[in-house]
């Protein structure tokens, strides 16, 4: 009796394990399944954005887009000047932003860790990073151009210089913090003082990294435009200066597409494929440029 209870155990034990194993291989199919439909479905709509773009952008793309400024409907226009203001614009937002952020990010990992302050300044940004950019409009309208009277360019990259920060300095953190610590001892090691270390050796260390951090924010702010239309509001006209409004490509974008001129919404179309290919070939050409050498 025990032997014949001794032998249906191990057989039992086999059963329940084989059973356990169609379990977990059907548990695993289906987590499969699904991981590969919802990249299917994602990589359709990218398709399909990049479709529409092309086929009712490209049409549309000549050398008076780019050499001709924006015009009343049946002009013949361009967006010569809305490319020169978002240029400007975004350029100016960036090199304001990208120090503060790499700055704050720097405090954040190698000198607040722990501290009342640093979990402050961290609460800060994370909730900066995600809020409304129309706040962060409103917010530069009551600082910079409600009291002074009148919109700007300049009031435009301070704007986006604030949507800046907060992606920089989550980004500056987390690629600092994944520094070894042997490295900064060896530093320490050799004599060199704190910041030195930070400089020549954590930075080289993680300037993939910070670099795809500061990519990303001009990704974000080069399609902005409630900001924009809080601060720089946008000019018809050739203006490059700083302290009248500056037009640029969203918000020139956001006037033509609704508009009821056929040739005002065919520039809408160009102006979004100048924008999605233009930071495109950003994000190329840092990969080349950051890429390993062997």
């Amino acid at each position: 009796m025990s032997a014949t209870l001794s032998h249906r155990g191990p057989a039992r034990d086999a059963v329940v394990a084989n059973a356990l194993s169609r379990r977990r291989q059907r548990v695993n199919f289906l987590v499969e399944a699904l991981c590969l439909l919802a990249t299917f479905v994602g990589l359709a709509f990218l398709a399909l954005i990049l479709a529409t773009l092309l086929y009712l952008g490209f049409s549309g793309l000549s050398a008076s887009v780019f050499t001709t400024i924006t015009k009343p409907p049946g002009s013949h226009g361009g967006l010569l000047n809305a490319i020169i203001g978002s240029l400007i614009q975004t350029a100016l937002g960036t090199a304001i932003g990208t120090p503060i952020g790499l700055l704050v990010g720097t405090y954040l990992s190698e000198y607040a860790r722990g501290s009342l302050l640093g979990e402050a300044v961290r609460f800060v940004s994370d909730v900066l990073l995600s809020a409304p950019s129309i706040l962060i409009g409103l917010f530069v309208y009551t600082v910079m151009v409600s009291p002074f009277g009148g919109f700007s360019g300049w009031a435009g990259a301070v704007a986006l210089a604030v949507i800046v920060i907060p992606i920089v300095v989550r980004t500056t953190e987390d690629m600092l913090r994944l520094i070894p610590v042997a490295l900064r001892e060896a530093a320490v090691a050799l004599g060199a003082p704190k910041w030195k270390s930070i400089v020549f050796i954590c930075y080289r260390a993680a300037l993939d990294g910070i670099a795809t951090g500061v990519l990303l924010a001009i990704a974000r702010i080069a399609g902005e435009t409630a900001p924009l239309l809080f601060t720089s509001l946008g000019n018809l006209n050739w203006s490059l200066s700083l302290t009248q409004p500056m037009s640029s490509l969203p918000v020139t974008i956001y006037q033509y597409a609704g508009s009821a001129f056929d040739d005002w919404v065919q520039l809408a179309w160009v102006g979004a494929l100048l924008i999605t290919f233009g930071v495109l070939a950003l994000n190329v050409l840092a990969r080349i440029v950051l890429r390993p050498r062997t």
